[in-house]
């Protein structure tokens, strides 16, 4: 019997899923699933010690239920989908020239989650997790069926970054039916409507799904137009009782129009304004995946993952010269627009991993271990001549600026193995070890003058940690872990920039160490608790610093390590059912929730020692009510997230686009959801109050300059189940 335990807000789900092989045909032999237990509205949980071989014991670990969340799902609001997760900073420009809002942990750089290892059923679908982490494929939420979040502890089993992981589980076969088909149909404001439709069943020993997303959005401020086309299909083979073969494709098509940044004169005049209306990009992905699990024996599991992502990102776009307030205006000499640039990047990518796990010692013991080998190629070209026309046009009329090629090939092995001494502790040492070789290739064009670059790095990293818990009851207890981890030189980084440029021949790859110290526990199905402090060290951060030649007198940026920061912190979830403390058994539920962290995220070297990390709010707090019955729900959630500042100097104006103060926001949200057998009928309001804001400076695209998050947006829509 394999267990998987919900700590659930409110409404603890007891999930007990039993896999039966029933002998009855040895041609139609399939695994019978059978769940029972509670059916949560407002699920939130965490992992258990291990599963799937991987080992989750003495982590800091939280699991979403994405269908029982009250949320926008058809435009992936993750302030609602994931806002319960304490101490999260969401970047909120998916509507304003993103393809996803980034994500990020304990005063992080959240753009485009480029501080987390993401993935989708165990594997990665960001570009490149080495050298070009940035998520632009991200599954749609009606799709998903849960997410699981490993904080920084997460580096022994899967390697960078700072953040920790995140993954998102979707949706599978139906175990009953051999066709079950769903749809979901939404409207909104801004001209969005959102068509989702998905299938799946098994038949004999095979089972499939695949779904097919398509959005367009007009968008809240002028020139903002979305369109977006999600698809991903799976087939699953078992090959007998003890092994199955999997594959599956997962795909995005896009083309988004970017509004432009605003500076704060323009942003407090009008926070809907556009500065842009010829910026446009795209970014097709493709990820394939081939999975291998076989069981030999019941305390035995081996799995083994292949996955390889070919994917590539265009823009064209007025550039940042002049910053948000230089006008895009026609030529009254030309009568023509400036021409615009253009922007390519090409990645391909293939990594396998294969994870073993053995129960040992009458299962006291778990051993988990495994090797991840990869390789990625990275294309870049840069500074390209375009037209000077305002639709989607990728023609070039000239040299590039930029021409670079980057490649990366990492193994890792790694191993965990969970002790349990006595009844009640565990502690989980592990290891793993990342070898890193990695080229440069290209050169800079800067006023005709072409700087070469030609460069191979190879070196290694020795990762370790130790887990603890100590638990008084299955579900209450007290966990601590340490671990070390790093975070790779990106592609970015090792680029050469400026006629008088340099990059650092030593630049070193930033590492640290995360740290975490908690209590949780769950009284019966009307309590829920989850407290815990962290410490994160993050060494080596890399910038640029302003040096002499000592041969010519002048002076040159350096891109070189430049300073330490630290961040430490409380994160706190708490949850309770006024209801179901009065009656456990009851059919309707009230819960109120509270998600808070306090972060203190700082400079302790370098020239901004004792200045706040960019984008590092202090508090970030989420608190709600969730109403339930048989076939009504409803979530209020109020949203506050504190003020920060666009980078590490701190300063409040500057005429640099990516500097600057970023205020604190207050921002509410209201969704309901009304089930009738297999329809439902749900509707919402985004940003009540119609609150004015911003979570990201940026100095280069969507923007440059401040980028407005969406203001009130309303929604509704239908779905079904067949």
């Amino acid at each position: 019997m394999k267990r998987i335990k919900f700590a659930l807000p409110g409404l603890l789900l007891l999930c007990y899923i039993d896999t039966k092989a029933q002998q009855k045909d040895s041609a139609k032999t399939l695994k019978e699933i059978i769940v029972t237990g509670y059916k949560a509205v407002n699920g939130v949980g965490h992992l258990l010690e291990s599963e799937d071989g991987v080992v989750y014991a003495g982590k800091k670990t939280e699991v979403i239920v994405v269908d029982s969340l009250d949320a926008n799902k058809a435009i992936n609001n993750t302030r609602q989908i994931l806002g319960r997760i304490p101490g999260l900073n969401i970047v909120e420009t998916e509507s304003n020239g993103f393809t996803a809002n980034g994500i990020a942990t304990r005063g992080l750089n959240p753009t485009q989650s480029i501080e987390m290892n993401t993935r989708q059923n165990g594997y990665n679908i960001s570009a490149d997790v080495f050298g070009y982490n940035e998520a632009y494929y991200l599954p749609p939420m009606e799709a998903v069926k849960r997410i699981e979040l490993v904080r920084g502890a997460a580096s022994l089993q899967f390697g960078p970054q700072f953040g920790g992981l995140v993954n998102y589980i979707l949706e599978d076969a139906s175990m009953n039916k051999k066709f079950e088909f769903r749809t979901a149909q939404t409207a909104g404001s801004f001209g969005m409507f959102n068509s989702f439709n998905s299938v799946g069943g098994h038949f004999s020993k095979f089972s499939y799904y695949g779904f097919i997303q398509n959005r367009n959005m007009e968008g809240e401020r002028p020139n903002s137009r979305q369109w977006q086309l999600s698809g991903f299909g799976k087939i699953k083979y078992a090959v007998s009782e003890k092994s199955d073969i999997s594959f599956e494709y997962s795909l995005l098509r896009n083309k988004i129009q970017m509004p432009g940044g605003l500076s704060d004169s323009l942003f407090n005049a009008n926070p809907k304004a556009s500065t842009r209306s010829r910026n446009w990009l795209k970014s097709p992905w493709n990820v394939l995946n081939n999975t291998i699990n076989f069981h030999p024996g019941i305390n035995t599991r081996i799995s083994l993952k292949t996955t390889y992502i070919f994917s590539d990102r265009s823009l064209v776009w007025r550039n940042e010269d002049g910053g948000p307030s230089a006008p895009d205006d026609i030529d009254p000499a030309t009568g023509q627009y400036v021409p615009r640039e253009v922007e390519k990047e090409d990645v391909k990518s293939i990594a396998t991993e294969l994870r073993f796990s053995q129960d040992y010692n009458k299962a006291r013991y778990t051993l988990a271990a495994g090797i991840r080998i990869s390789y990625s190629k990275f294309n870049r070209l840069e500074g390209g001549e375009g037209t000077t026309g305002s639709d989607f046009d990728l023609s070039v009329t000239g040299p590039w600026e930029k021409n670079m090629q980057f490649t990366t090939t990492n193994i890792a092995p790694l191993a965990e193995n969970i002790f349990h001494i006595g009844d009640k502790f565990t502690i989980t040492p592990g290891a793993r070890f990342e070898f890193l070789k990695s080229t440069a290739n290209g050169y800079v064009d800067e006023d005709d003058n072409k700087i070469l670059s030609d460069k191979t790095k190879t070196r290694g990293f020795f990762l370790g940690g130790v887990g603890m818990e100590y638990k008084f009851k299955p579900n209450n207890g007290f966990y601590a872990n340490i671990s070390r981890v790093y975070k790779p030189v990106d592609y970015s980084q090792q680029q050469p920039f400026g006629v008088a440029a340099r990059i650092d021949d030593h630049l070193k790859d930033p590492f640290g160490f995360n740290s975490d110290l908690g209590y949780r526990n769950i009284i019966k199905n009307f309590l829920n608790i989850d407290v815990s402090a962290f410490y994160l060290d993050y060494n080596n951060r890399i910038g640029e610093v302003l040096k002499t030649d000592p041969a010519t007198g002048e002076q040159y940026a350096f891109r070189t390590n430049v300073a330490k920061s630290v961040h430490k912190g409380l994160e706190t979830y708490f949850e309770f059912d006024i209801l179901k403390l009065q009656d456990p058994h009851s059919s309707k539920g009230l819960s109120v929730f509270n998600s808070f962290a306090w972060i203190d995220a700082k400079y302790t070297s370098g020239e901004f020692k004792g200045n706040r990390v960019e984008a590092a709010a202090r508090e970030i707090e989420r608190a709600g009510i969730i109403f339930s019955n048989k076939h009504l729900s409803a979530t209020f959630q109020f949203n506050y997230t504190g003020d920060s500042y666009g980078d590490a100097s701190n300063v409040k104006d500057s005429r640099n686009p990516a500097a600057g103060y970023i205020p604190a926001y207050t921002v509410l949200d209201l969704s309901a959801t009304y089930r009738i057998n297999n329809y439902s009928i749900k509707a919402g309001i985004n940003n009540l109050s119609d609150e004015s804001y911003f979570t990201r400076r940026t100095d280069e695209y969507p923007g440059p300059g401040i980028i407005p998050a969406t203001g009130r947006s309303f929604y509704v829509g239908f779905s079904a189940k067949f």
